[in-house]
């Protein structure tokens, strides 16, 4: 009868179809990987915009505004300061003298202390570039100066609205515009999310102004990543690793890599990367990708070498979370998830100890160890407190992928309302599969529920065809107990 059908004499079902159903998704190493590749990946994309000093002199205004721009050019900073403090103190609120000001104490660092103006506090770069532009607001470089500052201190709303505000003053110099589209777009494809379609105009605006520069290439390939038109990313970064200047560039090497990974082509990703490990033997970004290419070759011995080559970089960076993050999902990819365990475990820790909410992904991948340890319980305390602020998870795939393992966790310990919740948070990002479909009609069945678990039973079997044999026999069984009874 079905009332003595016992949720938890399913359990070991649950949990063999768990392991049929997720432990072999390919989607684990990409999900894995992806977050902590564009983390160490980071530093080169922001290495490529040039955010230095706009090339703008000013035409001199006065012979000692001439020496100090003789000064500046030949980077001769400390004699270039001595000239424009005393200039400042003399003519206070020239626009030029404060821009000229501004680019010196930038230079020169924010160790070297800052003259005084008429005894108020010390003047900074940046409160220098703001009183150019307050003496005079149509005058671009400091602008431009101080948009590039404040996107290098991580304003970027503010850097933008400089920016934006220096290409719209009509006599611009086309140089300088083109540098301020080009920090424009740098700043939208490194936006949370990017946004490559406005990215990409502003970077083609900027070379129909002036020519196009190397950065320029990788720029593009970003911005074609980010769109996910991989072949448009594979080609630029070809093109850039074409120029006999660049050819060796690790960095690009590697993004280059990234994207023929996420084309699944491993083996097209070794041979690129082979040569170049050689070459940089203890570059971390080179050396996890050569992991994650022996990963995805399929090919056990080369997934059997994926384990050391990431223990030996962790060994060599033991404080870099993102190496030690990858080599957990090693573990984990190689039925390790004894090992993996204490690390994800020592990571959230030190996220907890830090003051921050630990990453919710990282919640989850510590549940989904779990369950492979048979720890089912913990494994759901984890789950809920991740799926509880939804919109910490950077991707809706991510958020769907910690529902879909908070439904088995709670499935595994008969809970079935949990598994209800969980799938249906699940069903806003994707469409039910299989696993999901039984999932629902089990949690249902349990709770009596039964004309919607026979409809559920009679869709996963529709949805299974021959997979899932037990499953299927479980199903056609509980749908000749139910059926009478509807």
């Amino acid at each position: 009868m079905a009332s003595s059908f016992a949720y938890r004499n399913r359990v070991p079902h649950v949990s063999q179809f768990y392991r049929d159903a997720w432990v072999r998704r390919d989607a684990w190493v990409r999900r894995s990987t992806v977050l902590l590749l564009a983390a160490l990946l980071a530093a080169p994309a922001l290495a490529a915009q040039d955010f230095s000093h706009p090339d703008s002199e000013p035409a001199p205004e006065a012979a000692l505004i001439q020496q100090a721009n003789d000064a500046l050019a030949a980077s001769d900073f400390a004699a270039a300061f001595k000239i424009l403090n005393g200039l400042n103190t003399q003519t206070p609120n020239n626009p030029q003298v404060l821009y000229d000001l501004g680019l010196t104490l930038e230079a020169l660092g924010p160790e070297t202390p800052g003259p005084t103006a008429s005894g108020s506090k010390p003047l900074t770069a940046e409160s220098c570039y703001r009183q150019s532009i307050s003496a005079n607001p149509l005058f671009p470089p400091p602008h431009v100066a101080l948009g590039l500052l404040l996107a290098r201190t991580a304003r970027p709303a503010e850097a933008r609205s400089e920016l934006l505000t220096a290409t719209q003053i009509p006599d611009i110099a086309p140089a300088l515009k083109a540098r301020a589209l080009r920090a424009l777009a740098r700043l939208e494809q490194q936006a949370t999310p990017p946004n490559p379609t406005v990215a990409s105009a502003e970077l083609l605006a900027a070379l129909n102004l002036t020519p196009e520069a190397p950065e320029d290439i990788v720029l593009a390939a970003e911005i074609a990543e980010s769109a996910s038109d991989l072949p448009a990313a594979e080609r630029a970064y070809r093109r850039y690793l074409a120029l006999p200047e660049e050819t060796g560039d690790p960095q690009a090497i590697a993004a280059l890599a990234h994207v023929l990974l996420a084309e699944r082509r491993p083996a097209d990703a070794e041979a690129l990367l082979t040569p170049a490990l050689a070459a940089h033997p203890s570059d971390p970004t080179l050396t996890a990708l050569v992991a994650r290419a022996d990963l995805a070759s399929d090919d056990p011995a080369k997934t059997a070498q994926a384990v050391p080559l990431l223990e030996k970089l962790h060994a060599a960076n033991p404080e870099d979370a993102n190496i030690t993050r990858l080599l957990a999902r090693v573990y984990l990819d190689t039925d390790h998830p004894d090992q993996a365990d204490p690390l994800y475990a020592a990571l959230i820790s030190a996220q907890s100890h830090a003051g921050n909410n630990p990453d919710p992904t990282l919640l989850d991948d510590r549940a989904e160890t779990l369950l492979r340890l048979h720890r089912p319980g913990a494994a759901e305390t984890l789950l809920k407190q991740a799926v509880a602020n939804a919109a910490a998870f950077p991707t809706r795939a991510a958020l769907a992928d910690a529902a879909t393992h908070l439904a088995f966790a709670a499935a595994e310990i008969d809970d079935p309302r949990t598994t209800l919740q969980a799938l249906a948070l699940r069903a806003t990002v994707l469409p039910p599969s299989p696993s999901t479909l039984f999932l629902e009609a089990m949690a249902n069945d349990t709770l009596h529920r039964n004309a919607r678990a026979i409809d559920l039973y009679r869709q996963f079997l529709a949805a299974a065809g021959t997979d899932y044999p037990d499953q299927a026999a479980q199903a056609r069984q509980r749908l000749a107990a139910l059926a009478p009874r509807k």
